[in-house]
């Protein structure tokens, strides 16, 4: 039996001491581009490390402003240690089951992927609770100061999120490659190792957006029944006991959270990529399309350290300002890929099912990508900005009550769904006609690539929240609230527009998971020495057992995740309730509001009822594979039937929920009679409604679904003989 890792299998023994010969044969084989595309992770690494260091040595206010950032700092960092504890639990136990049904490799790639993407999300966290203070002492100079210190500080968690996600995978594939004994095993051994890291980072990311997801939105709808509708409290009113826990759930939801979710979705479409490219190139060119992915992302981190530099040196409106900075990412990665493909596929490369593809159409597809994410900005922009007619509708419909605002925020949300949808059917037939399903890969490899400057948007949103409820609680100038609260508005659109590109960008790297799902299942039966002949047709009953099934478990994930965010939310509204009545002197001023309970209930809450939606979807395809009256075409169809209604109620629900939220900002504006008239009460209830759809359920369908494709391809090996017998 061989040192090193073995394919396909139970773990053998694992050396580390094997000779370093093949080692730098195999990197100098394999390996310039990969190189290069690790060098450019590190490179936005370091430059997230000097973002970092000149987020601390900006201002931090005063001793007020330092005290109530260190409240947030503490309830979030303890929560999320917390969480680590809990997700950690059940991570030993799935990387036994995964080292014991896939191999060593498929283990070690599955506590790299764990581990990165809760590292991402971590340290974003720690530094947006200081961005936040910074931002808000920045107020006070200019809005032109606030935006850069809040955009600094989102920048920092997206060079993370797409820095490490590129250099894990990369390193993953390189090392496993090379400590492989045999090098016709290598690449096998390195793409089973990827699958690991993928589960890793999904199930991470489930549970990340799922825990911050309940706990932001259970403490935001606990502060606003009680504090808004019941008490006539302004938003982040230090009277409020809930805004403490309110403030601290911005970032271990739309900053951890997010952060996991984004860094997953790389991670996978990466894998996805490059998976696809071993089972579909061949010839002279087939190396060159497992590298291929590697330098899009590498390309794309340099691009992005180019649009935070843009952001940061032109002087224009904050939003025009922020979405010029993707657009000047997004030109240049468009710039660089030509040279890139013409130089890797120079000869072009043949395809399954396409033939060969020249390297003309392989730009043509990552072109596709990079215009989707663009595409998807502008239409959630549309949908959810107070500049557009979407969100003003819903403003004009409060003024007849509460719940015209529900019914007009819920068509809001259905309608959102149709362009995006359309386009990314759009997107799906050019790259598969350019270049197969490889085509479809290279386009949401390209899309995800956008990342780094994208999740800077997303992390902006919650610091600039963050930033008005220290300037609130801190009772600074009016004027200081003001410029937070309109960078606030800008956030909560962008907040919604990131997680439209999420979603869509998991649909269509979802679609790739379930293309490399049928050519492992191939490649299975091949090894048995079986003719593989199963066809998903859509004629046969497995296949729509599957679609009814795959269909349905979207639903019940979101519902889930809803109820617990509505009990977590209802425990918070009777805590403030018993504090204001136990002590009416806090209304009066004369109290001090108890801030840890609040943050105590929500944290105890968000860890108890995240598992069992987030265990949920491993179950389900889990028991499916295993139903002897089932098999691989009804496990198919549940990939495709969770991958089409996922898509859909994803964007309703985030889209719905931004219009909402930015509705309410709208008449606080001054609209339709303003703060404390009843379109404003009718504003505040939409918003309430809309919280757990743009913050918990919706954003977590887009981790939910990868997860079920991934889980498929992970579980092939353990299952295939009874597949085959049944």
């Amino acid at each position: 039996m061989k040192n090193g890792f073995h394919c396909m299998g139970k773990a053998e023994r694992f050396s580390p001491f094997h000779s370093l010969s093949p080692l730098m044969c195999t990197f100098f084989q394999v390996s310039n581009g990969l190189a290069i595309s690790l060098l450019c992770a590190i490179f936005g690494l370091l430059y997230a490390v000097y973002l970092i260091r000149w987020i601390l040595k900006s201002p931090s206010g005063n001793d007020r402003m330092r005290e109530i950032a260190e409240a947030i700092q503490l309830g979030a960092k303890a929560y999320l240690n917390r969480q680590i504890m809990s997700v950690g639990s059940i991570a030993v136990i799935i990387f036994a089951l995964v080292w014991w049904g896939r191999g060593l490799e498929s283990g070690v790639g599955f506590l790299v992927g764990a581990i990165c993407s809760l590292a991402a999300g971590y340290i974003g966290m720690n530094v947006a609770v200081r961005a936040n203070v910074r931002t808000t002492q920045a107020a006070t100079i200019s809005p032109r100061s606030a935006l850069r210190v809040a955009f600094n500080g989102g920048a920092i968690t997206g060079l993370l999120v797409v820095g490490l996600a590129l250099l894990s995978v990369g390193f993953m594939f390189l090392a496993v490659k090379c400590l492989t004994p045999d090098p016709a095993d290598a690449v096998r051994c390195a793409l089973d190792a990827l699958i690991g890291t993928a589960l890793g980072s999904s199930l991470i990311s489930v549970f990340a957006r799922l825990g911050g997801g309940i706990y932001t939105k259970a403490a935001d709808v606990g502060a606003d029944l009680v504090g808004k509708i019941e008490s006539k409290l302004d938003e982040d009113d230090p009277r409020n006991p809930a805004t403490i826990a309110d403030n601290v759930g911005d970032n271990v939801g739309d900053c951890a959270g997010m952060a996991a979710d984004v860094f997953e979705t790389y991670a996978v479409s990466l894998i996805g990529a490059i998976l696809i490219g071993s089972l579909t190139a061949s010839g002279a060119s087939a190396e060159s399309a497992l590298i291929y992915p590697f330098l899009v992302g590498g390309v794309s981190v340099i691009s992005a350290m180019v649009g935070i530099f843009f952001v940061n040196l032109i002087n224009a409106a904050p939003a025009r300002a922020l979405q010029g900075g993707v657009l000047v990412s997004t030109l240049l990665s468009a710039a660089i890929f030509w040279p890139l493909t013409q130089t890797l596929f120079p000869n072009g490369v043949a395809i399954t099912g396409k033939g060969d593809c020249s390297a003309s159409s392989i730009f043509f597809a990552s072109l596709i990508g990079l215009v989707m994410t663009y595409v998807v900005l502008l239409i959630t922009h549309y949908y959810t900005s107070t500049d557009h007619k979407p969100v003003r509708l819903i403003a004009q419909a409060s003024e007849t009550g509460h719940a015209t605002n529900i019914i007009s925020g819920l068509a809001t949300g259905l309608h959102a769904t149709a362009l995006p949808v359309a386009f990314i059917g759009i997107a799906i037939f050019l790259s598969y006609h350019f270049a197969g399903l490889y085509g479809i890969a290279v386009a949401v490899m390209a899309m995800l690539s956008m990342s780094g400057i994208i999740i800077a948007l997303d992390a902006f949103g919650p610091i600039t929240d963050n930033a008005g409820g220290i300037a609130v609680m801190a009772g600074l100038d009016k004027n200081v609230r003001e410029t937070t609260d309109d960078l606030d508005a800008i956030g909560n659109t962008m907040k919604a527009v990131t997680k439209g590109y999420a979603i869509a960008s998991a649909g269509l790297a979802a679609l790739v998971l379930f293309g490399s799902y049928v050519e492992e299942l191939k490649m299975a039966y091949e090894r048995l020495g079986k003719h593989f002949n199963l066809a998903f047709d859509l004629q046969d009953p497995n296949v729509i057992i599957g679609l009814f099934i795959g269909g349905g478990l979207p639903f019940i994930f979101s519902a889930f995740s809803m109820d617990a965010v509505g009990k977590a939310a209802g425990a918070v509204v009777k805590e403030v309730r018993r504090q204001l009545t136990a002590k009416p002197g806090i209304l009066e001023g004369r109290d001090v509001p108890d801030y840890g309970t609040c943050v105590d209930i929500v944290t105890k809450a968000a860890l108890r009822e995240m598992i069992v939606p987030a265990i949920l979807p491993v179950i389900v395809v889990i028991a499916v594979a295993w139903a002897p009256f089932f098999g691989p075409k009804v496990l198919g169809g549940v990939l495709v039937g969770t991958i089409v209604t996922g898509l859909f109620i994803g964007i309703a629900m985030t889209s719905s929920g931004g219009a909402w939220d930015n509705a309410k900002k709208f008449i606080e504006l001054g609209n339709h009679g303003g703060k404390g008239s009843h379109a404003h009460a009718a504003s505040v209830t939409g918003d309430t409604v809309g919280d757990p759809y743009k913050d918990t359920a919706g954003p977590a369908v887009n981790p939910m679904i990868k997860v079920v494709n991934i889980v498929a391809i992970l579980i092939i090996p353990v299952f295939i003989k009874l597949w085959i017998a049944n």
